[in-house]
């Protein structure tokens, strides 16, 4: 098969792909992007099926298009938003090929640019972007053996309460994903328990803003570093239900056991962390912390929003929290099932280039990698708080084309011959 040479090669087409293709249409450079399934194929089949965005309509999107038949503050359900990203590949006549499996990406032996081998035959491209995401790899920790007589699943399997077998359920990991399944679990009537680690706990929304904008105007979207030791830290906010607060106390009194992290297994028990307590009243931390900060800057600036004492009500300590579990028999628990809402890891084994450090993660600035040509999108922290939402990603790949256009601006130089017989002379 003939070899296709293309400027810009982006592998992936969820929303850093189609973010990147904007910014290199705007600026002339020609592209392709690879796209192993369809256009936010995470969105579609990778998330339980009443998942809603955890940002309003106004927020979680690009600036060049708002979503169609929603209200600026919805919380747009999953087939909603991959929709919006068809939409938008379209409105910008993006050049993303659906079905191509990236096989192996690796520099090209003296010569700039890259091979690119996918399933669709190979290509040449002067640039790389992975544009894969943050989601790649289901994280299941090894806790509980797989021979043990219980279903384990990750967040990402997990549909809906008709899937799984009857009886009880663990839910480990209390971020977004880990609570709002827990929750749906125990309105359909299951008995559910939640292993709870450290987290943030942003209120919903507070004096009529939603946390996203208090984000916003105290400037915390745009924290280029995490915190020192929060590496483990998730954070507990949802969309569903028209957008509220979590309080797992609320959740405690509502029938769900709330446990610390779960740790370890042994004889047919699950053991759990004496973290508990503190990694919920960290929460609550947290979400004061947010509180003060905006009520100062609302007496800084004047603003006119309603004070709103309610969201400072702490409920009392439930009893699995005063008494709490440090231990589980699933068996005599009735649980059948495990879902792990434990993250994911990277999968870069197809990116065969010196762009990584020495743990295997990408080694970048900004997104620009160690390898010159190859770009990393959509992770992280990449270069703010917000770069692995769907804002976020944009602007993060307005910064990569540029960078790119200006790399393109020194590749394209040509020498003029007066330079070119100074050149010569001075040899």
């Amino acid at each position: 098969m003939a070899i296709e040479k293309v400027e810009t090669l982006i592998v992936g087409g969820g929303q850093a792909g189609v973010a990147m293709c904007e910014h290199l249409g705007k600026l002339g450079i020609s592209h392709v992007a690879l796209e192993r399934s369809r256009i936010a194929e995470r969105w579609r089949s990778e998330r339980w099926d009443s998942l809603v965005a955890n940002g309003p309509a106004w927020h979680d999107r690009f600036p060049g298009l708002e979503f169609e038949g929603y209200g600026q503050d919805d919380f747009v359900p999953k087939d909603g938003v991959a929709a919006y990203f068809e939409d938008y590949a379209r409105m910008i006549d993006a050049p993303i090929r659906c079905g191509v499996d990236v096989k192996e990406v690796r520099k090209k032996e003296g010569a700039p640019g890259f091979i690119v081998e996918t399933s669709d035959g190979t290509y040449e491209a002067n640039t790389v972007v992975a544009a894969t995401g943050p989601f790649q790899t289901p994280v299941i920790p090894p806790v509980i053996p797989s021979d043990v007589p219980v279903t384990q699943m990750h967040s990402s399997a997990y549909r809906n309460p008709d899937q799984l077998e009857d009886g009880a359920i663990l839910v480990v990991g209390a971020g977004s994903s880990g609570v709002q399944i827990a929750e749906e679990l125990m309105k359909a009537g299951r008995k559910v328990y939640l292993s709870v680690g450290p987290h943030d706990r942003p209120p919903r929304s507070y004096r009529g803003r939603d946390f996203v904008w208090w984000l916003g105007v105290l400037g915390l979207w745009d924290a280029p570093a995490m915190e020192p030791g929060k590496e483990h830290v998730t954070i507990a906010v949802s969309g569903a239900d028209g957008g509220k607060t979590i309080d797992f106390r609320d959740l405690a009194a509502r029938g769900m056991t709330l446990v610390g992290r779960s740790n370890s297994y042994a004889d047919g028990k699950v053991f759990f962390g004496t973290d508990l307590v503190a990694n919920v009243n960290g929460g609550d931390e947290n979400l004061r912390s947010l509180l003060d900060a905006a009520d100062a800057y609302i007496l800084r600036n004047g603003l006119d929003l309603p004070e709103e004492p309610s969201a400072r009500i702490k409920r009392p300590d439930p009893d699995c929290m005063v008494n709490p579990l440090s231990e589980l028999d699933l068996a005599e628990a009735g649980i059948k099932t495990v879902i792990w809402s434990t993250g994911f890891g990277q999968d870069y084994s197809w990116l065969k280039v010196d762009a990584f450090d020495a743990e295997g993660k990408p080694a970048h600035q900004r997104g620009v990698s160690t390898e010159q040509g190859v770009y990393f999108l959509g992770l992280p922290w990449l270069s703010r708080r917000g770069s692995t939402f769907i804002w976020g990603v944009w602007h993060d790949a307005k910064y990569i084309a540029d960078h790119i256009a200006t790399r393109r601006t020194y590749a394209d130089y040509e020498a003029s011959e007066d330079a070119l017989k100074g050149a010569a002379v001075g040899t």
